[in-house]
């Protein structure tokens, strides 16, 4: 590290926009997770909420392909940030980190964005609940509410395959063993051959929960994982009459890998269709537009014109698909992606933005 480095007059804050960071370390979590460290070529403090996430920018095989993961460090170690990531057989991105990503490489990212945080819901008392890869957030507000002493009460279960997949276990142990204020739990599901586990076996039910948290319906709940667990985990709480408005889940994850070629498909065939009636979409830069229906968005009319916008949950979360808004009205249903300052320059999310009247759109 150099003295350019340590001189905190330059020292800038990052903001919700594109960044371009350095792989600065790798670590190897379990067989098939690995961390990624990053930090800037000149200081920045990675301020963020405990549980928000960042969109890599990657080039894989001379494509441009956009990837959100959450965070899984604390904004209380500011002049860096990591994201976990599980290798996923088949999945594009995931096996391109941990097969081609290595320390000194750069990249660009977009964030940090969502609205799956500890800051905007503080609580007193909170159950953190995850799954396999979803621990990465819950994680991030473990150790966010660690390192600041908030003495927030912490109860923490984490559900994994085998004692070998469980992500973070030492540091999660240790944390555990220093202060009163956090309770660790792990579910195992099954254990390997030559492996020792005396916790928790099979699946988060009520009955386990009672047991390590017996006040949950005291507590707001932050819960991530895969699909199904998160699914099971509503159902569970909901027929235990939890109150669900202290209830928080992660809501994105890796798109179909076929999702754009369907966007596209879909696309093509409206083209054919009569578009004699409709809003306008104009791309006033690249001098092209087209008329939409009703339920098409500002990006399905880019991609009818041939004209690609980055997109990576097209949800409305990760923010990748901004765009000015030079003139007309949009009806956009955005799930955190966008802030209100940027809303107020003009900005959208092209992937939840609807028409309302004819717009002009630059890319």
């Amino acid at each position: 590290m150099n003295d350019t480095f340590l001189n905190t007059v330059n020292t800038q804050t990052w903001a919700n926009g594109r960044h371009q960071v350095r792989c600065v370390n790798r670590i190897w979590e379990t067989p098939d997770v690995t961390t990624f460290c990053f930090m800037a070529e000149q200081p920045i403090m990675f301020f963020f909420k405990p549980g928000q996430f960042v969109t890599l920018e990657l080039m894989i095989e001379g494509e441009q392909v956009m990837r959100s993961y959450t965070i899984a460090s604390s904004p209380s170690v500011p002049y860096s940030f990591s994201i976990t990531v599980k290798r996923v057989p088949g999945g594009q991105v995931s096996n391109w980190l941990h097969d081609n990503l290595t320390e000194g490489d750069e990249l660009a990212v977009h964030g940090p964005m969502g609205v799956f945080n500890c800051i905007d819901y503080p609580a007193e008392k909170v159950l953190l609940l995850s799954g396999g890869s979803g621990i990465t957030p819950t994680m991030s507000m473990a150790r966010w509410l660690y390192d600041t002493n908030t003495g927030v009460d912490m109860v923490f279960c984490h559900s994994a395959r085998t004692p070998t997949d469980i992500i973070f276990r030492r540091e999660l142990e240790l944390m555990d063993s220093r202060v009163n204020n956090l309770q660790v739990n792990f579910i195992c599901e099954t254990h390997g051959i030559g492996e020792t586990w005396a916790g928790y076996r099979g699946y988060l039910d009520l009955f386990k929960l009672q047991l390590m948290a017996p006040d949950f319906k005291e507590r707001t709940v932050f819960c991530c994982g895969p699909a199904p667990y998160m699914a099971a985990v509503k159902k569970m709480l909901k027929d235990a009459d939890f109150p669900m408005e202290n209830y928080f889940e992660e809501s994105f994850g890796e798109p179909p890998a076929d999702a754009d070629l369907d966007i596209l498909t879909e696309a093509q065939e409206e083209a054919l269709e009569d578009r004699s009636e409709g809003a306008m979409v104009s791309f006033t830069n690249i001098g092209k537009g087209i008329k939409v229906k009703a339920e098409e968005t500002v990006h399905s009319a880019a991609t009818q014109l041939g004209i690609r916008i980055p997109k990576a949950c097209g949800m409305g979360i990760c923010g990748t698909c901004r765009v000015l808004k030079v003139s007309g009205e949009v009806e956009m249903e955005h799930n955190g992606g966008i802030t209100d300052d940027d809303v107020a320059e003009g900005y959208i999310l092209s992937c939840c933005s609807k028409p309302k009247t004819d717009v002009e759109i630059e890319v």
